[in-house]
């Protein structure tokens, strides 16, 4: 009996020992529980978000995640301002629209090196010739506000046009938006992939700003241009740095997972409802951007200022000498989750 019970209490003992370090990441992270808004969770601009979230790499960092999915980047912004999200998946440059705002948010782990977006004119519209030729033109953007309607924005600043010089509808990245632009609806658009690649694949639109890959992107802003991040309230990242880290930790890992994966691990892992019942346009689609994905996480330093410049360019409510870059990003939790991968 003596023996039966001490042999007992060695496998609860070895029971215990095995759960601890479940326990003590779960006790690590001031919030287990976190919510992600974004902004058309099925384009390829998001693409490492799913990535991360379908092969289970928040569950494994102990995060119990919701993902919040809203027409447009700005949509989802406005979800964590009103504070029923915690993080937004979305474009770095809302860091510094918020903080000419003096709303502080920091972005903490890049998913995209390039916007991705392109800017089209429908091939039905006969005079267009140059930027100049959109003005008095409805351009779709993913939805007002959004990564989508800055690009828009700066293209027409190149060609002398205001953002008033054109009406903006709000079309979100998925087959609204192609509906939009076959039926009329809109005469030019600002979108991502797949939608941009099925338009153009289709012979619906001309491309005239491209900044699916990184000599788009170069082109037009002259220099890199960060794109989708996760970001959140200054607040937020410093009152949670274990829950940000976390955060971090399962996007690292998906962005490296993309730098090895084929084109059959894409279409295996991504949900079928993402790929718009097309899968050969969907790669075709992936291989435009394939070279704007992230392939580390860090956030460069020449990006952010060149966002800066870019924004500043047409934005007269943002003074580039009043802006702190440094609050608007950080790199420190990229660098802990890459030498942890080491």
């Amino acid at each position: 009996m003596t023996q039966r019970r001490n042999f007992m209490l060695s496998i609860g003992a070895a029971s215990v020992g095995l759960a601890v370090p479940a326990i003590a990441r779960a006790q690590s992270l001031e919030r287990s529980k976190v919510t992600i808004a974004v902004g058309g969770k099925g384009a390829l601009y998001y693409l490492p978000l799913t990535i991360a979230e379908q092969l289970g790499y928040f569950k494994a960092e102990g995060l119990d995640l919701e993902i919040v999915d809203f027409a447009g980047g700005s949509a989802a912004l406005r979800a964590v301002v009103g504070g029923s999200a915690d993080v937004v998946s979305g474009a770095y440059e809302h860091t510094i629209n918020l903080q000419s705002r003096k709303q502080y948010f920091t972005a903490f782990v890049l998913q995209g090196r390039a916007p991705q977006i392109a800017v089209a004119v429908s091939t039905k519209a006969t005079s267009y010739k140059t930027i100049a030729d959109m003005k008095g033109m409805k351009i779709g953007v993913t939805a007002p506000g959004s990564s989508t309607n800055m690009v828009a924005n700066f293209v027409l600043s190149k060609a002398g046009l205001k953002p008033s010089d054109v009406s903006f509808i709000g079309v979100g990245t998925g087959n609204a938006a192609i509906a939009a632009m076959r039926s009329g609806q809109i005469d030019a658009i600002a979108n991502i992939d797949p939608v941009i690649t099925m338009l153009q694949q289709k012979g619906d639109v001309k491309i005239v700003a491209d900044t699916r890959t990184l000599k788009g992107t170069e082109d037009l802003f002259g220099g890199p241009m960060p794109a989708g991040c996760l970001y959140a309230p200054e607040a937020f990242v410093k009152k949670n740095p274990n829950t940000a880290q976390a955060l971090t930790n399962a996007m690292v890992k998906a962005v490296r997972w993309l730098q090895q994966a084929g084109p059959s691990d894409i279409i295996k892992t991504v949900p079928e409802a993402y790929l718009l019942g097309d899968r050969a346009l969907y790669l075709d689609a992936y291989n435009n951007i394939r070279d704007a994905i992230s392939p580390d996480g860090m956030i460069p330093d020449a990006g952010a200022s060149n966002s800066l410049r870019a924004l500043a360019s047409f934005n007269p409510k943002i003074k580039a000498d009043e802006i702190e870059l440094s609050r608007t990003y950080t790199n420190e939790f990229v660098k802990k989750a890459l030498a942890r991968l080491k």
